[in-house]
């Protein structure tokens, strides 16, 4: 019984002393705070925006971009680190005195501030090391000035049609989360010199052509809202892809027309280089598309020069295979007797012959009724008589002359025609091509 009774005392006054050291917290927050931020803090309401009842307050906003440390293709975004400054009156903050009191960021919580998002961001976090990199000035007019500094992931619609030798224009856009133009309207304060920092950033593979900055309205379900939209344009450095992918396809283009000048006997040789080019490009092509999308609907200016370097280097491999079937035709052709070329040579002499007799036959016969008809009409008969049997036979030679044409009368002459046209046209083609994706 006295062993409890002991016990409850002692809880007792562990409790008196705690509750006696303990310091309210709005006691605590006046006796640490400085007598200026007393009297601006006392009555202040941080839920209720500036000029309540007086019209939309005008936050102006302004942004350093620290650094843009990825652009990504694959997932069509960049990641970047800014500086976000943002600067709106508060007449219940005025204070006598002409210097502005600068304030420790954690603060902010006993202030108003504007609900800023970041519209198309993806994910993003505020700097913590080593306190929260947050500023928080206010001067003797009621102004106050937030800075904060922010590393986002932010969406961005690429246009790969003429990547390697692409534009991609970008956004940040600022928007208001919950107050709409009646209560909040937002401006860039120095107009497109409110963004800085991007004429001294160095990407790796792009250069910051353009900038500016716009002002719009977000429209919503729930309202119109105030928004803020940063362009800026990024053009990517190409001098990588030449020396990675171009280059070594145009190499491999020329190293295919080596075939055309080793010897049609040398079988092994030619084979070898037509398919060890092939393979080669093949696998070209394929590292060229890791940097890339796997599923997109571009057709990629990248994607139609290594075809075209595909093209060619697999039409060297036909060539040699269309020299080789030749020669070994011209070959077997030398080994047949006379007297079958004779025999050809009948064969398309009979088949003039019948397409003559065709058109003989109803000569004749109306030869039989030609005393029948005046003078006048057997003219006509006549020149339709010529007409009708010349046309088949002019049909007939040009076939066997176009036939004729299509065969090679010297095979080892299409190796010598290849050294010229292949070149030729690979050069025309490039031609075009670059014209075509760096001009227009």
């Amino acid at each position: 019984m006295c062993s409890l009774n002991y016990c409850s005392l002692r809880a007792l006054l562990l409790l008196m002393l705690y509750r006696s050291m303990q310091i309210p917290e709005a006691e605590g927050e006046s006796e640490i705070l400085h007598p200026t931020i007393q009297k601006i803090i006392k009555g202040y309401n941080k839920y209720l925006r500036p000029f309540f009842d007086n019209g939309p307050v005008s936050v102006g906003m302004s942004l350093d971009v620290a650094s843009i440390d990825t652009i990504s293709e694959i997932n069509m975004d960049y990641t970047a680190t800014i500086f976000l400054r943002q600067r709106w009156t508060d007449e219940r903050l005025c204070f006598d005195g002409n210097k502005s009191l600068s304030l420790d960021g954690r603060l902010v919580e006993m202030l108003w501030v504007p609900d800023t998002f970041i519209v198309d961001s993806k994910k993003s976090f505020l700097h913590d090391v080593t306190v929260d990199n947050r500023l928080i000035r206010i001067y003797p007019n009621g102004t106050v000035l937030y800075a904060l500094r922010i590393t986002t992931t932010v969406a961005c619609s690429m246009d790969l049609t003429k990547y390697p030798m692409d534009k991609q224009t970008c956004t940040l856009q600022l928007e208001s989360w919950g107050y709409n133009i009646n209560d909040v309207m937002f401006y860039w304060t120095r107009g497109n010199d409110s963004v800085r920092g991007l004429d001294t950033l160095r990407l790796a593979q792009y250069t910051v052509e353009d900038h500016f900055t716009s002002v719009s309205e977000a429209e919503y379900e729930t309202g119109r809202y105030p928004k803020l939209v940063f362009h800026f344009e990024l053009k990517r450095n190409i001098l990588y892809f030449i020396l990675e992918t171009y280059v070594p396809s145009i190499l491999l283009v020329v190293l295919s027309w080596v075939s055309f000048w080793i010897s049609q006997s040398s079988v092994p040789a030619r084979i070898c280089i037509g398919v060890t080019t092939v393979l080669t490009m093949t696998t070209l092509m394929m590292g060229a598309r890791t940097s890339l999308p796997n599923a997109n609907c571009f057709i990629k200016a990248i994607d139609v020069y290594l075809g075209i370097c595909f093209s060619f280097i697999f039409g060297a491999l036909l060539e040699y295979a269309v020299a080789h079937f030749c020669t070994l035709h011209r070959l077997s052709s030398k080994e047949l007797p006379k007297d079958e070329d004779e025999e050809t040579e009948e064969e398309r002499n009979g088949v003039l012959a019948a397409v003559a007799n065709s058109c003989s036959a109803p000569e004749n016969k109306n030869k039989i009724d030609s005393n029948k008809n005046s003078k006048t009409s057997n003219r006509k008969r006549e020149r339709s008589k010529r007409n009708g049997c010349s046309s088949p036979m002019s049909v007939m030679k040009r076939l066997f002359c176009i036939f004729d044409c299509f065969h090679v009368k010297n095979p080892y002459h299409i190796d010598n025609y290849a050294r010229f046209s292949f070149p030729l046209s690979f050069i025309i083609i490039n031609v075009f091509y670059w014209v075509y994706y760096l001009y227009l």
